[in-house]
């Protein structure tokens, strides 16, 4: 597949599928159990959600892992391989991509190529449908393929240098992926309710004098934010939920005060307000899967809240509870500042529940939308279309 990114400009990334606190990080394998990895020096799996009230996790514990003894541990899942990828889980090699074969319970490990990125500052996307890693680092964007890997091979895997993101280094990213596309949030001079979106995937099929077809796919910066609905500007984690089968649709969007979890459908371009968090915590990261959200606190707690993409009354019910099979992941003298009372201070300790009712907002930018395409807007297919045209 030919993907022509240096056309328009290219940004990507997100923790989108990642969830870390510390040297901890948490994930789903395809039969959505929950995989916790670098709790006190060993790995879990908690099963699948209607098990979390009670009784312990599986240790799946075994040689080959990873220290866990980095400071960004990130874990991403490679849904068609049923692989777990692990970033930044070892102090000593930070660029080596370690992964977890689900279905055999193995470890190996990735050389990687890193080129001009730093594996000590970056955030980044493991996208759906090419499987490939797309990253932010000092405002430079980088990429690199991880191919149908679930077992690490001999020839080191590389991190391309791709261009200037075009947001500046001292944005702190908040992205998540949906539908092919890194949508970012927090963006300096974007309205609350819209994100930035960087099209991962562009395909256009081409006809030459009726005689000859060409498959062309492209990436690029769409020109103009898309409103979803109503959202603050603020900084926040974002992570995506998974399907069944296809792309992800939905993220949810949690700000640093833990105020509301915003669940955002690039579908229907509608934003829903769920409670947040109970623990309120700036650190804290997520993963989500078919149908829970998940949070790991800094100071090592699980907890998750329930979620039906099928809902039309924006999950009334859903509520915040502690995965109780899981040990906390760190002990209480490593508990971080981030966690906080209601209140939203980055200082207080301690958690309080939220009593956020939920709402639905939406807004219909009448974008075309195209049973062999994803939802674009008119600019976005007309650049498409010019690109392809001029190539």
């Amino acid at each position: 597949m030919l993907r022509v990114s240096s056309l328009l400009t290219l940004v990507t990334l997100s923790v989108a599928g990642a969830a870390s606190a510390g040297s901890s990080c948490i994930a789903f394998d395809i039969s959505w159990n929950l995989l916790a990895f670098g709790f006190n020096g060993k790995d879990y799996n908690a099963g699948t959600q209607d098990t979390w009230a009670s009784g312990t996790a599986t240790d799946i514990t075994t040689s080959g892992r990873p220290p866990f003894d980095g400071n960004n541990t990130t874990c991403y899942l490679s849904q068609f391989t049923n692989a777990i990828y692990v970033l930044g889980a070892s102090s000593s090699s930070p660029s080596s991509i370690y992964i977890y074969d689900a279905a055999a319970k193995s470890w190996s490990t990735q050389a990687v190529n890193t080129g001009s990125f730093d594996p000590s500052s970056f955030n980044a996307i493991l996208d759906h449908d090419t499987n490939v890693f797309y990253a932010l680092s000092k405002g430079e964007m980088f990429d690199l393929d991880m191919g149908s890997l679930k077992v690490a091979n001999s020839t080191p895997v590389a991190w391309g240098d791709v261009q200037s993101s075009g947001f500046g280094a001292d944005y702190q990213p908040v992205m998540a992926l949906a539908q092919n596309h890194i949508h970012f949030l927090d963006v300096p001079g974007v309205d609350a309710g819209s994100a930035k979106i960087f099209v991962i995937h562009c395909v256009l099929v081409l006809f030459v004098q009726c005689l000859f077809a060409y498959r062309l796919s492209v990436s690029y910066m769409q020109p103009e934010p898309q409103p979803y609905g109503k959202f603050p500007a603020t900084h926040g984690q974002a992570t995506s939920f998974f399907m069944e089968q296809g792309v992800q649709q939905e993220f949810a969007f949690i700000p640093d005060d833990g105020s509301a979890t915003y669940v955002i459908n690039v579908e229907t371009n509608t934003t829903k307000t769920l409670p947040g968090p109970s623990i309120k915590d700036s650190l804290a990261t997520y993963f989500a899967s078919t149908d829970s959200l998940v949070q790991l606190s800094s100071s090592g707690s699980v907890s998750y809240m329930p979620y039906s993409a099928n809902s039309t009354s924006a999950n009334p019910d859903a509520s915040w509870n502690t995965v109780n099979k899981l040990p906390v992941a760190l002990s209480s003298s490593n508990t971080s500042a981030g966690a906080s009372s209601a209140s939203g201070s980055n200082t207080a300790k301690g958690a309080s529940a939220t009593g956020n009712a939920p709402s639905d907002s939406s807004h219909d930018n009448g974008a075309l939308s195209m049973s062999a395409f994803p939802r674009w807007g008119v600019g976005s297919l007309i650049a498409c279309a010019f690109a392809a045209f001029f190539l």
